[in-house]
């Protein structure tokens, strides 16, 4: 029997410097690993570190081949399984842009006031809704926007940090 598929969210403290992101997707794609999201941001200019955040799926030999091979690049300090390693928050910006009137700007600006979303762009005919939260209910408010006139989808990506005194 074939091993289950995780998501796994793992964070790389890096070097940034050019070329570093290159090298971490190079390995990614040279093994045929798939990156579902990444992000990536310097977190401590004095230091010239950056902090990579990568969403991928695989098994549990496959996170860890993921790991080991992520840890033996040059650049990087640190790899943190945030999956693995504790409680964790993430988060994604997301803007949706809908076409519609009527009855279907109705419903859509009830759905994004349901879900916390902000309407940062209304005019005529259209709507352009910001909601920042989790993948899962991202993705939940984009499939339920669908129907209503959804013409187009910008994402950031995952970002995430453990809870608690824990940091990578």
């Amino acid at each position: 029997m074939a091993e289950p598929i995780e998501r796994h969210v793992i964070s790389l403290l890096v070097d940034n410097e050019p070329g570093v992101l290159a090298r971490v997707v190079g390995l990614f794609s040279g093994r045929g690993y798939n990156i579902e999201s990444l992000t990536v941001a310097e977190v401590e200019s004095g230091k010239a570190l950056s902090r990579i955040n990568v969403v991928t799926s695989g098994s549990s030999m496959i996170i860890e081949q993921i790991k080991a091979q992520l840890d033996r690049l040059v650049p990087i300090h640190k790899v943190s399984d945030l999956t693995e390693e504790g409680s964790h928050v993430e988060r994604e910006l997301t803007l949706v842009k809908v076409i519609n009137n009527g009855e279907k700007r109705s419903q859509s600006l009830e759905l994004a006031k349901k879900f916390q979303a902000v309407v940062i762009d209304d005019s005529k005919d259209s709507l352009v809704i910001e909601i920042v939260s989790n993948t899962e209910r991202v993705n939940s408010f984009i499939q339920l926007m669908e129907p209503l006139g959804l013409v187009e989808i910008s994402r950031t990506g995952v970002v995430a940090i453990l809870r608690g005194k824990l940091s990578i």
